[in-house]
């Protein structure tokens, strides 16, 4: 029983600490266009070198 009261306050902080990723994330736009990352997989074209 010791053990929880280690594991709770950790546990806690670590989904507190995903939390605060995924707000990041959605603050800095990182979900903006999702529909066009999974057009962009399935393109022919290749990102290797840019088109002159």
């Amino acid at each position: 029983m010791e053990i929880l009261g280690i594991l709770i306050p950790v546990s806690l902080l670590l989904g507190g600490i995903g939390l605060a990723a995924f707000f990041w994330a959605m603050r800095t736009r990182q979900f903006e266009d999702p529909q066009g990352d999974a057009n962009r997989i399935l393109t022919k074209d290749w990102d290797d070198k840019p088109r002159p």
